[in-house]
């Protein structure tokens, strides 16, 4: 996940996405096709060699992030070899992220909405039948398939928008022009870019080192890692996802001077991005020991985990508006070619957040809690400094409308609270702690809560809940009317 945010989903979309769509504004399609088969020659050039170095030096990536495996017979060897056989994914994955541009800068976005939906699908159907299935007849233990089941999953996540390029006139043709201006701008903001979009994975990796040094290290890495995967859910819905429809819009205001649309855009973007991540990150907090009891507590997955864990998830929620922020915001700044700004605050909340986690617990004593809560804090630091800076960039992003609706935004998500911690505590006190009853809690709390977070959103008229509701449906809609 680290390289991915590194090369593919981050720092690459960020710097194709502004430069392609300005050449198909500018210069027509066929000049932006050609760019997309110079990008995707050089990124099965250099992202296939850097997936091929990971694979070789394995060892060395585990033992930088995670030491405290190697105190385990066994576990150290083993997460060398799930890395060697996952590393694949990246190039797969950057190439889905390429597709995923060029689609929505081409007005399509549901084809590349979905595309994550299948990685899912890929990832378990492939990894079930390896783990269980085909692996006992050809030596593949159960994880050993699962981590082929998510290479699986890249690929299909790539070959769902293949279509939908050809269908608008996009084809790939092998070519290499390192001189190409384009290519070379790409080329240029991506460097800031690997240092400013991939703090927050940075940081985490940082945790998770960290955490592998505390008292029964298994407990600490696996909670945070488990309430960080959590985090993406919302985080890769609502952050990203936005962050994808938004960038092209963005891109082509910049590129043709119209200030005021770019204003207009980026602000109904992070207006989107608050009115979804802030009920999530307080539903997350609430309702994150049965979220995460319904899903993992069964077997070795005892109760005392799930506290733990969901005690990390809700130290990371209290980031996620931050985080899904920085995920608009810091393209907007490649889209304006400017790329100095958002690299020097990542590698400044890099170091901070280490200062801080490392004080943590190696000063104060304090738990796995303490360095989610870090990971959080920077995150937040990073938006607040960005949208000012931003702001002065572009003279004004329509703040005091944005400051109401995130006052409305607020009150509707305390609302939603108050509901679903009293519907959550008589669960708990009616039915216990078993997965069964984390189970039943979520199916009644959890659906509560929505109904009444989207009632408060059209009693206090944010009538952008519609419109998120009609975005976030429209393409399940349109992929079901393809099967039927």
């Amino acid at each position: 996940n680290l390289s991915r945010d590194l090369f593919a989903e981050g720092a690459l979309s960020s710097a194709f996405v502004p430069t392609f769509t300005e050449v198909l504004t500018k210069e027509g399609k066929e000049a932006a096709a050609r760019l997309a088969s110079l990008v995707a020659t050089a990124v099965v050039l250099v992202v296939g060699a850097v997936s091929l170095a990971g694979m070789i030096f394995a060892p060395g990536l585990v033992e930088i992030f995670s030491p405290g495996f190697a105190a385990e017979p066994g576990k150290f060897e083993l997460a060398v070899t799930l890395t060697r056989i996952m590393f694949p994914f990246l190039l797969l994955v950057a190439l889905a992220a390429q597709a995923m541009g060029m689609l929505n800068a081409s007005g399509s976005f549901a084809v590349p909405a979905m595309a994550s939906t299948f990685f899912n699908i890929g990832s378990m159907a492939v990894g079930l039948f390896l783990g269980y299935v085909a692996g006992p007849h050809i030596g593949l233990s159960p994880i050993g398939g699962i981590a082929w089941g998510v290479v699986f999953g890249g690929a299909l996540q790539l070959f769902w928008q293949v279509p939908s390029l050809y269908k608008h006139g996009y084809s790939f043709r092998p070519m290499i022009n390192w001189s190409d201006p384009y290519l070379r701008r790409i080329i240029t903001l991506m460097v800031p870019a690997i240092l400013g979009n991939a703090a927050v994975q940075v940081n985490n990796a940082v945790n998770s080192n960290l955490a592998s040094t505390l008292p029964d290290h298994n407990g600490p890495v696996s909670w945070l890692g488990y309430a960080f995967r959590f985090m993406q859910l919302p985080l890769g819905i609502f952050g990203v996802s936005m962050a994808s429809a938004a960038l092209p819009s963005i891109s082509r205001s910049a590129a043709l001077g119209d200030m005021e649309q770019f204003r207009r855009t980026l602000s109904d973007a992070l207006a989107m991005v608050f009115l979804l991540t802030v009920p999530s990150s307080l539903g997350l907090v609430i309702l994150g020991p049965s979220v995460i009891g319904a899903i993992y507590q069964h077997g070795n997955f005892t109760p005392h985990a799930t506290e733990q864990t969901a005690l990390a998830l809700s130290c990371y929620s209290i980031g996620l508006a931050g985080y899904a922020a920085l995920k608009v915001l810091t393209p907007a700044f490649y889209a304006l070619g400017s790329a100095r700004f958002p690299t020097l605050i990542g590698v400044l909340s890099i170091g901070v957040n280490y200062g801080v986690a490392h004080t943590m617990i190696s000063v104060f004593g304090l738990g796995h809690a303490s360095l989610a809560l870090s990971t959080s804090a920077v995150a937040l630091f990073g938006f607040i400094v960005q949208f000012i800076a931003l702001r002065a960039k572009v003279g004004g992003l329509h703040g005091r409308e944005l400051s109401r609706r995130l006052v409305r935004i607020g009150l509707a998500s305390a609302a939603m609270g108050i509901v679903a911690y009293g519907s959550t505590t008589a669960m708990r006190a009616w039915l216990g702690i078993s997965q069964g009853a984390r189970i039943a809690d979520v199916v009644v709390s959890v659906p509560l809560g929505l109904a009444v977070y989207y009632s408060m959103c059209r009693l206090l008229k944010l009538t952008e809940i519609d419109l998120a509701l009609r975005a976030f449906t429209g393409p399940l809609k349109r992929l079901a009317g393809r099967f039927v």
